[in-house]
């Protein structure tokens, strides 16, 4: 036995928030890293480009980018050994939608990708694998 009434055969879900919003599943086309902004580690460039083609910059505006070209700075300073960068980076890009949680927070989806069309790898560059550096710089202090 249920309890309540029972559900109208043509239910639909009016909960829909007005700033929820649907992205592009592809990667962008992304830009390329300003020379002027100096950034040398690995970590830093890999962070750039990954962000930089990310579904989400379908959205951005140049204040976006402008916050981009910041936070890449942060993170060059945390691969360059500043570990007290690490909160700072975390808060910024779970503002673009970072995480799956990130994303249910700011009410982000994807659209579904085609089934026509074959699952496109991300090409970012693996100058030095991720761990390795990772460790390398944890172990220095």
């Amino acid at each position: 036995m249920t309890r309540g009434p029972a559900p109208k055969e043509n239910a639909q879900r009016r909960n829909v928030h007005e700033h929820a919003q649907t992205l592009p599943a592809a990667p962008q086309k992304g830009r390329e890293l300003p020379k002027g902004l100096g950034v040398t580690t690995p970590g830093a460039k890999r962070f750039w480009k990954t962000w930089s083609t990310a579904p989400q910059t379908a959205a951005w505006t140049e204040t976006d980018w402008a916050e981009l070209e910041l936070t890449t700075k942060l993170v060059d300073g945390l691969f360059l050994g500043d570990l007290k960068l690490a909160g700072e980076i975390r808060q910024r890009v779970a503002k673009w939608g970072a995480t799956v949680e990130d994303r249910a927070r700011l009410r982000m989806t994807f659209e579904k990708p085609d089934e026509d069309e074959p699952a496109g790898s991300t090409d970012v560059p693996q100058e030095l694998d991720m761990d390795e550096e990772l460790y390398k710089l944890l172990s220095e202090s």
